[in-house]
């Protein structure tokens, strides 16, 4: 399983570096659309619907929603709305992971989808196309989530003890979060320089990312568990589905993108 997983992950990172920084940006815009549809029919899974035009309704829902989100983000207002309310939701979704793991509903299910995917989307799709050198930032925030991941994944391995949320992702440990924290503090210290972005402001930035992003992979195994599946989908030997790959960048990017709008990075 080991082998396969690092497998797929280096063709996915040599994919995903064709696309980013050897394509024009039309081709990331495709991409990351793809992706998003495809996370969202996985979602659509969770929602313990047998109904097929019910999962393709919510397909939908997303598709129509992700370009009325970047034409609402076109001026700053409408851009800071959408991450705020997004920042926002994970916020309430850390509280669902704690409280109440076990109360979850089709509605909510949905509803959890459309708050995850479309923000992300649009985060990722801003910090492309917007920033400076806006396709190393995109890839920074991905690789921040994945270094996070990594280190978490052998740390936890190798001396996790202490489960972190036993009611909806046994197999992860405290341990396992410190190590993600520490090997991704080591990789934003990097990006500090850069990016020339200040250290004091920037690594705390992309610390707070990091811990979102477990969030958004905890909230996706509650749901997986409120559906009875393992994985959301048998995409990527070794990973699972997409949303199995996406599921920590979704709750992240809007978070390390509103950080630094809020920085002034960009601007």
């Amino acid at each position: 399983m080991l082998k396969a997983r690092i497998v797929t992950a280096l063709l996915l990172i040599l994919v995903l570096l064709a696309v980013v920084l050897w394509l024009p940006p039309a081709a990331t815009v495709v991409a990351l659309t793809a992706v998003a549809l495809a996370g969202a029919w996985e979602w659509s899974g969770f929602l313990r619907t047998p109904s097929l035009a019910l999962r393709v309704a919510f397909v939908a829902l997303v598709a129509v929603l992700l370009p009325l989100s970047w034409r609402w983000s076109a001026i700053e207002s409408g851009r800071d709305l959408i991450m705020g309310v997004a920042v926002a939701w994970w916020c309430v979704a850390l509280g669902w992971i704690l409280f109440a793991p076990r109360r979850v509903t089709p509605w909510t299910a949905a509803l959890a989808g459309v708050l995850a995917l479309v923000p992300a989307w649009l985060a990722l799709m801003r910090l492309r196309l917007d920033l400076p050198r806006g396709a190393e930032w995109m890839l920074f925030v991905l690789i921040l989530v994945w270094v996070a991941d990594i280190g978490a994944f052998f740390f936890g391995r190798r001396f996790g003890r202490r489960r972190l949320a036993p009611a909806v992702s046994p197999g992860k440990t405290w341990e396992g979060v410190v190590g993600g924290i520490a090997v991704s503090a080591l990789f934003a210290v990097g990006g500090s320089g850069w990016f020339e972005v200040p250290l004091i402001v920037f690594v705390p930035l992309c610390l707070v990312a990091v811990a979102f992003s477990i969030v958004g992979d905890l909230t996706e195994s509650l749901l997986k568990r409120f559906a009875g599946m393992k994985d959301s989908g048998k995409v990527f030997p070794g990973h699972g589905g997409v949303m199995d790959r996406i599921d920590s960048v979704t709750a992240a990017a809007p978070v390390l993108f509103f950080g630094l709008t809020a920085l002034g990075v960009g601007t």
